[in-house]
């Protein structure tokens, strides 16, 4: 009883036989959320910086645009991308499983590194868009191909165990990676920020090989499909995934944690962006996004150090999944009722804070009691298509209601759809936790 009490000792409740691969995971989740906070501040501010002194002219027409409105338009971009993502991450699965997939995605990610480095210093709109879009890639792809692995790597009893001690990985990542960034934001150019992160690919592919090599050795038991729920093959990739998922009601409860987080996430970080862009200018942009997420990601980790394991592994996945709502309901009301500099910035961390530890964790736990084909196929046609798809819709709410109403003012109310938003995301969290143990009991042996 003591250990289950203590939240620092529930990080560490890890059976010495699964510690190699705990490690290793650790330091493969370490590596993937360092990179991605590196290439986050990067893509943000050169986007934000561009086209704040401009504006953008919306294609076709004399709508001239804010920087944080034409970046609206950058994530309804990034759902094609996904589109094209799942497409690709599915037609692999068929041949690819654990590190295989690690090493395709990261050798692209190498290649790329290569090109945008060249140009980077310099970059024209082009650049600024695509590079934007190539960040948003990066956490789409490999998060996905990271938690795929481990999902496929562990039974649901192991979960509860290592998820916090693997997710710190990730937390732990995101804080060395903001505080990094914003120690060294006036030293290093954004070349140089590139090459770093091509080092730190290389060391992904190295720690996915070994971890592969520990689990081949020990495989954990495959599901069995239930015969009644198995879909029938389409042959298409892009459509396999979805086929499995409207045909699990517990697969589209996750639908809805993942696309519900995404339209209220979506939300918020145009208020976030919204109240930067209007209060700072210049380079002052920049530092004020390394400096919150620097504090987004030290929360992060306190959060996944104090919290995660110990909800988990006391109350349930069920119970870690109702922290970030609620957390985004606080949030909301503060920037209703106060939206300055700091309590618009700090959306963020509301968001992310949680986000990216003990939801986190939480989320991902759902996927273990399914089968391989749902981990990889029905998880992919989620993270990718539906994510990007929920953000889409969240960008017209944000890009109609301050079209309509033009003044910074008008920014505040968005929190009105977000906190009515959260009370529909509750209800999903309420059915995915209570399916979610019925089916681990059902395969406990």
């Amino acid at each position: 009883m003591t250990e289950q009490r203590s939240p620092l000792k529930a990080i560490f409740t890890v059976r010495r036989d699964e510690l190699p691969l705990a490690m290793l995971m650790f330091g493969y989740f370490f590596l993937v959320i360092t990179s991605f906070w590196v290439l986050k501040p990067i893509k943000k501010a050169l986007f934000i910086e561009h086209y704040d002194a401009i504006g953008f002219t919306f294609p076709g027409t004399s709508w001239l645009m804010t920087a944080a409105q034409a970046e609206q338009l950058a994530k309804v971009l990034n759902m094609f991308v996904a589109v094209v993502a799942v497409i690709v991450f599915t037609w692999l699965v068929r041949h690819l499983r654990r590190q295989q997939l690690t090493f395709v995605f990261t050798a692209f990610f190498l290649v790329a590194y290569v090109a945008y480095a060249s140009v980077i210093d310099q970059p024209g709109g082009l650049i600024v868009w695509s590079f934007y879009l190539f960040g948003d890639l990066f956490s789409t792809l490999m998060v996905a191909t990271f938690f795929a692995f481990l999902n496929d790597s562990v039974t649901p009893d192991a979960a509860k165990r290592l998820y916090g001690l693997v997710g710190l990985g990730g937390v732990t990542g995101g804080v060395f990676g903001a505080t990094t960034v914003r120690a060294l934001i006036d030293r290093l150019g954004r070349e140089d920020w590139l090459w770093i992160c091509f080092g730190l690919a290389v060391a992904i592919a190295v720690l996915a090989w070994a971890a592969g090599r520990v689990v081949d050795r020990n495989p954990p038991p495959e599901p069995e499909p239930k015969p009644e729920a198995a879909p029938k093959s389409s042959g298409n990739p892009a459509l396999e995934g979805a086929a499995l998922v409207f045909r699990s009601p517990y697969l589209l409860s996750i639908v809805g944690i993942v696309g519900l987080y995404e339209i209220v996430s979506t939300v918020m970080d145009f208020q976030f962006t919204s109240t930067i862009e209007h209060y700072l200018d210049g380079p002052a942009i920049g530092r004020q996004f390394a400096t919150v997420f620097t504090i987004t990601n030290w929360t992060s980790f306190l959060v996944q150090l104090l919290l995660t394991s110990f909800v988990m592994t006391r109350f349930g996945v069920g119970v870690a999944l109702f922290v970030l709502p609620m957390a985004v309901l606080a949030g909301s009301g503060a920037m209703l009722a106060l939206p300055v500099l700091w309590v618009g910035s700090l959306l963020n961390t509301a968001d992310n804070g949680f986000s990216y530890s003990i939801n986190q964790s939480a989320k991902e736990a759902l996927y273990v009691p399914t089968t391989s084909e749902e981990k990889y196929k029905a998880k992919a046609f989620i993270d990718m298509f539906v994510q990007r798809f929920a953000k889409a819709i969240a960008v017209g709410v944000s890009l109609g209601i301050t079209t309509a109403f033009t003044d910074f003012s008008s920014v505040r109310w968005l929190s009105l759809f977000t906190v009515a938003v959260v009370f529909i995301w509750l209800f999903a969290v309420r059915y995915a936790g209570r399916r979610f143990r019925d089916m681990t009991e059902e395969q406990s042996p």
